[in-house]
């Protein structure tokens, strides 16, 4: 367990309430975007449909957007300044939320969550290079914001069923919502104003130099292993509700109980991010997230034989490696990229893989209703092998230049 001392410092020039916030955002982010993934059952009874499944793709804008609109929030957070960004991020994902929450039917729905997903497009290309800017260990400080990300994520299992279950799916929403504007307020308050905004700023160099064509090289890896971890963490995190649902049916049938089991998986797992963000540090980087690939081959292929606690454990294992690969794209950015521009490539990066990613959160319901769970984790374990495959691509950094004064 990591202790307070271990903890990686506040970046400079921020108050470490800003530093918190930011690390909040992250789980803000993610919760909101799952609420619905929690929640669907409930919302789709209310909307007059059968199945779950029928209702699912309807939330694909919101996936859409957030990685559609991350491009423009990234050029706006070098250009405009990453203190408005994130204030807009705070608001703004408040606000749809509260609007989510007095939708009447589908279409309204998806309107409304397609304007979450706007806004929750905001937080990665902004808010984690604003918390890594001026930091000397930067593996250590995404590693602790992947776990208060994969927090968000938990909470949104635990808070959420509990609330469908005693205040119904509406409040699921609407309280979270009003929770996200306090702290826009906070930071509002707490963070310094930019006196530049980062396209202006000097310093904040890339760790490794890379030539241009390995540069290129190196953000074409780094976006297509995202977007196959993108699309493994959309399979796993929008449908583990509905699969846990089917596996304990018979045995666990509360929702609120079903609701803490993933919470359990997910707080399990988003501590590996924590070990994975210090490996990064003081590891080469290439065969650790090779080797971190390469292990959710395998425990997928478990997972598709396994029912009820045997699958409570086959899926805690999976999801320890998914979220421990999640740091390494955003530690490549701080590796490889100024931080002037580090907003603007993180934009176009989380475009184009959550952008094709959001497809599996269209395709979730129709796959699992034509085929079943079974058969979706034998896909999810092709995936896997594709991502390890994919990295096996990373530039040699044997042949970069290494700059002394960011190691």
């Amino acid at each position: 367990m990591t202790t307070l001392s271990q903890v990686p410092p506040a970046p400079r020039d921020f108050p470490r309430v800003v530093s918190l916030l930011l690390n909040v955002a992250h789980g803000v982010d993610h919760m909101f975007l799952l609420i619905f993934a929690t929640a669907v059952a409930a919302i789709a009874a209310d909307f007059g449909y059968f199945k779950w499944e029928d209702l699912m793709p309807y939330s694909v804008g919101a996936f859409a957007l957030f990685g559609l609109g991350s491009l423009p929030a990234g050029r706006l957070g070098d250009v405009w300044g990453r203190r408005i960004m994130m204030i807009v991020f705070f608001f703004g994902i408040g606000a749809a939320a509260l609007l989510v929450a007095t939708t009447r039917n589908a279409w309204q729905l998806a309107a409304a969550l397609t304007l979450l997903g706007a806004f929750a497009s905001i937080y990665h290309p902004v808010g984690i290079p604003m918390l890594v800017q001026n930091v000397s260990n930067p593996g250590a400080v995404i590693g602790v914001n992947g776990l208060a990300g994969n927090l968000g994520i938990a909470v949104a299992a635990l808070v959420t069923g509990f609330l469908v279950k005693w205040l119904g799916w509406r409040a699921a929403f609407a309280i979270p919502g009003l929770f996200a504007i306090g702290c826009g307020i906070v930071f509002a308050i707490a963070c310094p104003k930019e006196t530049e905004t980062p396209s202006n700023r000097k310093g904040g160099k890339a760790k490794v130099v890379l030539t241009p064509a390995m540069l290129v090289r190196a953000f074409a890896v780094m976006t297509a292993a995202a977007a196959t971890s993108s699309i493994l963490f959309n399979f796993t995190t929008n449908g583990n509700s509905q699969l846990l649902t089917a596996s304990f049916r018979g045995v666990v049938e509360d929702p609120a109980t079903l609701g803490a089991l993933l919470a359990v998986i997910y707080t399990v797992a988003s501590f590996a991010q924590i070990v994975v963000g210090r490996l990064i540090d003081a590891v080469p980087f290439k065969p650790l997230q090779l080797w971190m690939s390469v292990a959710q081959v395998p425990l997928l292929a478990i997972a598709a034989f396994t029912h009820d606690w045997g699958m409570f454990l086959a899926l805690m294992a999976v999801m320890v490696f998914i979220f421990g690969s999640i740091p390494f794209t955003d530690a490549m950015i701080v590796r490889y990229v100024d931080d002037r521009l580090r907003s603007r490539i993180a934009g176009m990066r989380l475009t184009v893989a959550f952008g094709i990613s959001s497809l599996a959160v269209w395709l979730l319901g129709p796959v699992v209703k034509s085929v079943g769970f079974t058969t979706l984790l034998w896909i999810m374990a092709g995936i896997a092998a594709v991502k390890a495959a994919i990295v096996l691509l990373l530039p040699d950094e044997s042949t970069a230049a290494v700059d002394p004064a960011r190691t």
